[in-house]
């Protein structure tokens, strides 16, 4: 074992949190009240190499470990999970290309991503279909070499600001997660568009929405892997990608200590700053335990996933432990600021209702439990 990061990691570390501190946190309450999305800063973060950052050096990108993207993703979210959210996104839907497009496919679809500033998307969730994504809707109907998808998607990030798709659809709804097909559909396409944009209760700087597919034709050479094998693809995106959620979250929860620590050193009661008082000590010790022990865990899962091994049952651990601990936190954030934390004019309400996304997006905190306990049961 070896827990010190390499010099090269160290520097990408302090890249990223330079940026967040920079860029993002100056203005994350600005956009956080707007809800605009902050297309120029993250395009700022693209030009840095801290987005899109699984794209393969040869194909142009920096070719970064799902470790790597860990520790650029936590330092992101400690200036505002939002932007992280948006920048991480890219990853998310370029992803399902890397574990199973072909030579030409990734030619096609990286190498202009790595050239040019571009937003991907990643369309699996449906109005009904969020958890269970066997029973997704939208049809994917054969036309000769072509497909026609039609349908809708729900909850798709940076859906009304995306260059590009990547799209799950189904031949035969019957059929759930045998009938799945996983295909690359540029925003431009006939037929694709945005739907409403999503008023969010957090993380309000990351385009939200609904999108519409209304007889897109699709050509099979956009087809990622097997008819059928779109379920397959959809689980081997979401193994990779959760261990970035669990140091999204973390890095939440570490902004919220770090808003404690000093709030608690400044704020005076009974004439000593409540650092002192053995309550808010104790809150803020259970914070940085559950940081760490949050990190460790999702830096164990990615270690996983890049040395190639089977990592459903640890990103599942990770990501369900460390949203959970960032939701705790920014709850206990909000208490040690007492009635100043319940306002505005602090920032950590906005954390707090950021990390409560977290035990939501990318399978619900229940549904890492049922993958948690199934490993558990099978071994």
């Amino acid at each position: 074992m070896d827990f010190e990061f390499s010099d090269e990691q160290k520097i990408l570390q302090d890249t990223a949190h330079r940026f967040a501190a920079e860029e993002i946190k100056p203005v994350a309450a600005q956009f956080d009240v707007s809800g605009e999305f902050p297309r120029e800063i993250i395009k700022k973060a693209w030009e840095l190499g801290l987005s899109s950052t699984c794209i393969p050096e040869e194909y142009g990108g920096v070719g970064l470990s799902i470790l790597d993207s860990c520790i650029v993703t936590e330092e992101l979210a400690w200036g505002c999970s939002g932007f992280g959210t948006s920048i991480m996104a890219n990853d998310l839907g370029l992803t399902p290309i890397l574990v199973a497009g072909t030579d030409t496919q990734k030619k096609e679809w990286f190498t202009p991503c790595s050239q040019e500033f571009k937003i991907v998307s990643f369309c699996l969730s449906e109005p009904a279909a969020g958890s269970d994504v066997a029973g997704l809707q939208l049809h994917a109907e054969k036309d000769g070499d072509d497909y026609i998808l039609n349908g809708t998607k729900a909850w798709i990030t940076n859906g009304g600001v995306a260059d590009l798709y990547t799209v799950f659809a189904t031949l035969d709804r019957a059929s759930r997660h045998k009938g799945i097909c996983a295909f690359v559909v540029p925003a431009g396409t006939p037929g694709v568009s945005a739907g409403k944009k999503e008023d969010k209760m957090g993380q309000r700087a990351s385009d939200t929405c609904l999108v519409h597919f209304d007889n897109v034709r699709v050509p099979s050479a956009q087809r990622l892997g097997a008819e059928g094998e779109g379920f397959k693809v959809a689980m081997k995106t979401l193994d990779r990608t959760r261990p970035p959620i669990g140091a999204l979250a973390g890095g939440i929860a570490r902004r919220a200590l770090d808003e404690c620590v000093d709030y608690a050193k400044e704020r005076k009661a009974f004439g000593f700053p409540i650092a002192e008082f053995q309550a808010v000590q104790f809150m803020i010790a259970d914070m940085a335990k559950e940081i760490e022990a949050g990190r460790l865990l999702t830096l164990r899962s990615a270690w996983m996933v890049d040395a190639g091994m089977r990592a459903s049952k640890f990103s599942s651990i990770a990501k369900c432990f460390a949203t959970d601990a960032a939701m705790r936190i920014a709850t206990d954030a909000v208490q040690v600021f007492g009635g100043n934390g319940y306002t505005r004019e602090y920032p950590v309400e906005k954390l707090m209702r950021d990390a409560k996304l977290m035990q939501i997006y990318e399978g619900t905190n229940q549904i890492q439990r049922l993958v948690i306990a199934r490993e558990v049961l099978k071994e």
